[in-house]
């Protein structure tokens, strides 16, 4: 994965780093991340054990309804690339995902705010799966905290610019499961082309094979195998909007599988009413912003359901 930045965040050069790898690929490799090998295995090994039950047991803490943000969603459930507007062949993947993980302390700010703290579902039939999930969102959290904190002052900002956009985050977590699929269609992919929607996502992979592919400038496919221990980070529309288009959210997508895959992503998101709209320091003098402001949660409804096939 050497075309992907590699970024220790405990090294003083971090900083510089992030804002080099934000501004030409989207992408980045984080070590010194400082998130517990147990909390990673803890959340991997129970993922595993939910994918391996029998689809009966699975589909009992499914989405109980297509648009719920929710829960199980078996293979072909989805479809990624229709949050770009295209429609292709259903993703041949099926996942498990869960919201925040304490109740809101505050009054929604729209009715329509409900929908990102639904309910989660948790699986009974793996044991400590639900204490394992929690350690991680929480963890995760944590870290994105972390690397925004990093990137404000990457981007000319006060160090703390972002905090209260996310102290009432309506982030996500979803693990992945990519069985190898012999009978796939020859365009057909595990997640189809797609860019992510919210401030960054975190992603925990196998670092022994390959699958997830990102697009370079040049518009080729190249692979992105994660460095053993590392977590890989990429931008999402979000912080695209905010920087003008200077840092890039980047195009990505994940080809059916050899043998099986598994990940975890960990998709921050905004506060639901943060104002996503071009930062000072992005915007030059005499230049127009790209984009219309708009309010962080609304848009990350619109985009999830989009993708949301009926099973």
């Amino acid at each position: 994965m050497s075309w992907v930045p590699v970024v220790d965040l405990s090294d003083s050069n971090a900083v510089a780093a992030v804002a080099d790898a934000c501004e030409r690929v989207g992408f980045l490799t984080v070590a010194g991340h400082e998130v517990a090998q147990g909390v990673l295995d803890d959340a991997w090994n129970t993922a595993t054990e939910f994918f391996d039950l029998p689809m009966p047991a699975k589909m009992r803490v499914a989405m109980p309804r297509p648009g719920y943000p929710y829960g199980y969603s078996p293979i072909a459930g989805e479809t990624l690339s229709a949050s770009l507007g295209e429609r292709h062949h259903p993703d041949l993947k099926e996942s498990f995902a869960i919201g925040p993980v304490d109740p809101p302390t505050h009054a929604f700010a729209a009715p329509d705010e409900e929908f990102a703290w639904s309910a989660n579902l948790w699986p009974a039939d793996v044991p400590h799966f639900q204490a394992a999930w929690e350690a991680y969102y929480r963890a995760m959290s944590d870290l994105a905290a972390r690397i925004l904190r990093v990137m404000a002052v990457a981007l000319d900002l006060e160090q703390h610019w972002f905090d209260p956009l996310i102290d009432r985050h309506t982030s996500a977590m979803r693990s992945l499961n990519y069985p190898p699929m012999n009978g796939a269609l020859p365009d057909q992919l595990g997640a189809s082309a797609h860019t992510d929607y919210g401030t960054l996502t975190i992603l925990l992979a196998d670092h022994t094979q390959s699958g997830l592919q990102v697009q370079a400038a040049d518009g080729t496919w190249r692979d992105a195998v994660p460095e053993p221990g590392s977590l890989v980070v990429n931008l999402g529309d979000a912080m695209a909007r905010w920087t003008n288009d200077r840092w890039r959210s980047t195009m990505h997508r994940v080809v059916v599988p050899q043998r099986r895959r598994q990940s975890i992503a960990f998709f921050h998101n905004a506060n639901w009413d943060a104002a996503i709209e071009c930062l000072p320091s992005c915007l030059a003098d005499g230049e127009s912003a790209r984009y219309a402001p708009i309010e962080a949660g609304p848009h990350l409804m619109q985009k999830f359901r989009s993708t949301v096939n009926t099973y």
